[in-house]
C-alpha cells in the first residue's frame, strides 16, 4: 500500500471542467491534508493554470499535461473510441496504464470513460462485459455500497459473485469497515426465492470459501436500513432502484419545501428547525458521497457526477486516493482467482459418477 500516490485527472470532463477540478484539489487538501498525493492534470494548460491561480491552489505537486482535445459529454462511446486518442479523458486513463499514475478520476462522459478504460486497462473479472458501477448509498447506519447500478444489465451467478467480491473490497478500502457484510438483493429473504442466477450466486457465496461475511438475501427496503454494508444485484435492477430512490428523495424535498413555506406559522417553524434541516441535507447530500468507482478493471477508475461542484469532486478525489492507497486490487485478484478455482472444480454430481 503506497504512502505516496499520483492521481491522474481528466480536468476537462464534466459540466464545469477546470473551474471545478482546480478548487476541488484545494478542497481535498484542506479536508484531508493531501500529504503524499500528487496530481497529473490533463487538458487545456492555460485554462487549468488560470483556475488553479483563481482558486489559490498551491501548484506544488501538480503537473499539467496539455491537450486541446476533449470528448464531449454527449459523445457516443463508439465515437470516443475512434477519435478519443489524445483527449484529456484518454490521456488521463493512459497514465494509469503506463504506471505514471496510481488511479484516475473523471467527471466526463460515462460511456466513453467505461469504453476507454476497458480498452486501455482491460478487465480483471473475465466474466464481466463492462466495469461494474458502485453507488455509495446513505442509510440509517451510514453508507451502503450497491452494485451494479447500470453497467451490466444482465448478470449470471458468476458475475454476481464477482460484484460481491469487488464491492466488499471497495467498502473496506473506502469506508473503513474491517469486514463488510454482504447481501444479495432479492424479492424475499427465503432461500427458495428469486431466479436461478441469484440462488446459484447465494450457493457460491456460502460454499466458495471467499472469506466474505455473507448474510444471505436482502430486500429493497434493506438498502436504506443499512442491513448489510454491500448490496449485490444486476445492473438492470440496481439502476432502477437507484433512480427510484433519487426520485423519491426529490419528491420529499419538494413536498417538505412546500409545507415549510405554506404560511407564516410554517415559515416560523422552518426557521426554528433550520439547524436540523441543514444537518439532514448534509446527511443525504450527493456531493458528500460523490464518486463511483468502475470496478472490475486492472486499474482504479473513479467516475464523478458530471455536475459536481468543488466539494463533490473533492470527495471523488478522496475516494480515488483511498483506493489507490489500499490493497483493493490485490484482494480482489486473490478472490477472483479463488472463484475461478471453485467454478473449475467438479460438482458433487460429477464426482459421484
Amino acid at each position: 500500500m503506497p504512502d505516496s500516490v499520483t492521481i491522474s485527472i481528466d480536468a476537462m470532463g464534466g459540466d464545469h471542467g477546470p473551474s471545478v477540478v482546480a478548487p476541488a484539489i484545494g478542497v481535498f487538501r484542506r479536508r484531508h491534508g493531501g500529504e503524499g498525493v500528487s496530481f497529473l492534470l490533463h487538458g487545456d494548460e492555460v485554462a487549468i493554470r488560470a483556475e488553479l491561480t483563481r482558486a489559490a491552489v498551491d501548484p506544488a505537486g501538480i503537473e499539467v499535461r496539455h491537450t486541446d482535445k476533449v470528448i464531449a459529454m454527449d459523445e457516443k462511446p463508439a465515437q470516443a473510441m475512434r477519435r478519443g486518442k489524445g483527449s484529456s479523458l484518454w490521456n488521463a486513463i493512459e497514465a494509469v496504464k503506463t504506471g505514471e499514475a496510481h488511479a484516475v478520476v473523471s467527471a466526463g462522459n460515462t460511456g466513453a470513460l467505461m469504453a476507454v478504460s476497458k480498452l486501455l486497462l482491460r478487465m480483471s473479472a473475465h466474466g464481466l462485459e463492462r466495469p461494474a458501477i458502485v453507488a455509495s448509498w446513505p442509510t440509517y447506519r451510514g453508507i451502503t455500497a450497491v452494485l451494479d447500478v447500470g453497467a451490466n444489465v444482465e448478470s449470471d451467478a458468476e458475475q454476481l459473485v464477482e460484484f460481491a467480491i469487488m464491492g466488499e473490497a471497495f467498502h473496506a478500502a473506502v469506508h473503513g469497515v474491517a469486514r463488510p457484510t454482504v447481501g444479495l438483493l432479492n424479492v424475499g429473504s427465503e432461500d427458495m426465492k428469486g431466479h436461478e442466477a441469484v440462488r446459484e450466486a447465494a450457493r457460491l457465496l456460502r460454499e466458495g470459501g471467499f472469506g466474505l461475511d455473507y448474510r444471505g438475501f436482502v430486500e429493497g427496503d434493506d438498502i436504506a436500513k443499512g442491513t448489510v454494508d454491500v448490496v449485490v444485484t444486476d445492473g438492470f435492477t440496481g439502476n432502477i432502484a437507484l433512480k427510484t430512490a433519487e426520485g423519491v428523495a426529490r419528491y420529499i424535498f419538494v413536498q417538505l419545501k412546500d409545507a415549510l413555506t405554506s404560511g407564516v406559522m410554517a415559515r416560523t417553524g422552518a426557521l426554528l428547525a433550520l439547524p436540523a434541516l441543514k444537518r439532514m441535507r448534509q446527511r443525504i447530500d450527493p456531493g458528500a458521497i460523490n464518486g463511483g468507482p468502475l470496478l472490475g478493471l486492472n486499474g482504479i477508475v473513479v467516475k464523478s457526477h458530471g455536475g459536481a461542484d468543488a466539494k463533490g469532486f473533492g470527495n471523488a478525489i478522496r475516494i480515488t486516493v483511498d483506493l489507490a492507497r489500499s490493497d483493493y486490487l490485490v484482494k480482489v485478484g486473490e478472490n477472483l482467482n479463488r472463484l475461478t478455482a471453485v467454478l473449475a472444480a467438479p460438482s458433487p454430481e460429477e464426482t459421484s459418477t
